[in-house]
This record gives C-alpha cells, sequence and structure tokens, in this order.
C-alpha cells in the first residue's frame, strides 16, 4: 500500500527548488509515511540531488538527516525485496530515491559542516550515465 506524501514545506521550512519533483506530492510505501514531510528531496539524478544540496541550508539538511538516517537500515531492507532488474513500482523507487539523497547530504552534516566540499573552489563532477533504477 502506497500513501500520498505532501512536499512538507509547512513542516519542515525546506523550500522545493523546483526541480523534476514539481508534483504537489509523492507517493511513499505506507512504511516510511514519516519521510513524508521529505518528499521534495525524491529527486531522480544526482545533478539534481546535489544542487538541492547547495541550494539548501545546514539546518533544512540537518532536519532530513535527522528523520532519515534513522529509517535507513529498514529502508534497506524493505526495498531488498524489489529487484531493480524488475523495475521498481513508484512508491518504492521514490523511497530509493529519497534514501539517494540522503547519501548526499551524509557527508556535509557528518563530516564538513557546510553544503560544498571544502578547498574544492569551482571544480564540480558532473556523472555522465546516471545508475538506471
Amino acid at each position: 500500500m502506497a500513501v500520498q506524501a505532501n512536499t512538507g514545506q509547512a513542516n519542515t521550512g525546506q523550500a522545493n527548488t523546483g526541480q523534476a519533483n514539481t508534483l504537489a506530492a509523492a507517493t511513499l510505501p505506507a512504511e516510511f509515511t514519516d519521510l513524508a514531510p521529505y518528499s521534495d528531496w525524491i529527486l531522480p539524478t544526482e545533478r539534481e540531488r546535489y544542487a538541492k544540496r547547495l541550494a539548501s541550508t545546514m539546518e533544512q539538511m540537518q532536519a532530513f538527516y535527522d528523520a532519515a538516517f534513522p529509517r535507513l537500515e529498514a529502508a534497506n531492507k524493505y526495498l531488498e525485496n524489489f529487484p531493480l532488474a524488475d523495475g521498481l513500482p513508484e512508491p518504492e523507487r521514490n523511497l530509493l530515491l529519497l534514501m539517494m539523497s540522503l547519501v548526499m547530504v551524509s557527508f556535509p552534516i557528518e563530516v564538513w559542516q557546510q553544503p560544498r566540499v571544502p578547498d574544492s573552489g569551482a571544480a564540480y563532477l558532473d556523472l555522465i550515465i546516471e545508475p538506471r533504477v
């Protein structure tokens, strides 16, 4: 069973970057409705996740991290029941993308204490091919 989730802007103070996830709602598996306020982090590409990270404050990333990190193991265990080769149903794909965003914010939260990579200047790495999800 999937549950519609709002963007959570009222609950988290997070502003949607307007990229990719422009829908008013995204679905997540029912077991993960507690993450619904962070559906604006459901972004399909690394480039969009990185842009969201750079556009977010440390407080916004910390709130997302604090909510999602404790759910990472359960999400991983849940998603193991859905082979990637078969294509993921939308709620499960959204959960996977949300966890990919969690990975994107983990270094800024755990190590750097800032959205950008320290001492990297204007350097930027870009994926040429996205993983197939």
